[in-house]
């Protein structure tokens, strides 16, 4: 076990948000263990962090095998014998028409990322994070999360999908699930919407994807009198 530092594991951390988030934790004094699919695309994005003065090392993660959780989290036990902060970020934005035209099988894939890759890893990581002093769970959702914000007058029709919306919903009542159970320990789990930000999922925006993520960081780095159980974005609590 390694004293100097927390121990932080991000999934999808290669790219997009999840490579801010990484930088930014590393950049805290977190020891950062960047989640990618593959090994080539894990080692580049450490060798690119380390290439900006960023320490950080990467495991294999493909959220959808459960072998590959497993063996990450085998890694990540041998080599630091913890886990501080667990950032769920891995997850896919397929191509959608209406609701009524989406296949099953494409709400099926999102479902296997976004959902119950997320539980998976959740389940697989929660034994590290119960060694730690205070675990942070942090579950990336989105403002199509909201059935309040989806539900209201001024939601525009091309943003109503149905795999991504309902699988980031599902994101919502999982995180609440988790933190009710742990509610007990000093394990805060909690969903932030990082807002819309300029990554491969959405390209258009003009936020950068390193405002996001410092979203996201604040409430993987939350004391011990901060929030649990919650949905958060840049200005505070989102609603359900």
């Amino acid at each position: 076990m390694t004293d100097s530092g927390k121990v932080a594991l991000v999934t999808g951390g290669n790219k997009g948000i999840g490579f801010e988030v990484a930088r930014q934790l590393a950049q805290a004094d977190h020891q950062v263990v960047i989640g990618a699919r593959t090994d080539e695309r894990g080692r580049a994005a450490a060798e690119k962090l380390r290439a900006d003065g960023v320490e950080v090392s990467y495991v294999v993660l493909d959220v959808s095998a459960p072998d590959s959780i497993s063996a990450a989290l085998e890694v990540v036990a041998a080599r630091y014998g913890r886990l501080d902060v667990l950032v769920n970020n891995a997850g896919i934005a397929p191509a959608e028409g209406p609701p009524s035209e989406v296949a099953p099988e494409v709400l099926q894939e999102t479902y296997e990322t976004n959902v119950f890759g997320l539980v998976a890893v959740t389940q697989a990581a929660l034994p590290l994070l119960r060694l730690a002093v205070a675990g942070r769970i942090v579950n990336l959702s989105s403002g199509a999360g909201s059935l309040t914000v989806v539900g209201g007058p001024d939601w525009r029709p091309e943003w109503n999908g149905l795999a991504y919306n309902t699988s980031k919903s599902a994101v919502n009542a999982v995180t609440v699930a988790f933190a009710s159970e742990l509610r007990p320990t000093p394990i805060k789990v909690n969903a932030v919407n990082p807002g819309y930000t300029r990554t491969d999922m959405s390209p258009g925006a003009d936020r950068p994807a390193a405002a996001g993520a410092a979203v996201v960081v604040r409430y993987a780095s939350l004391p011990a009198d901060g929030p649990t159980g919650g949905f958060f974005d840049e200005n505070g609590a989102v609603p359900w």
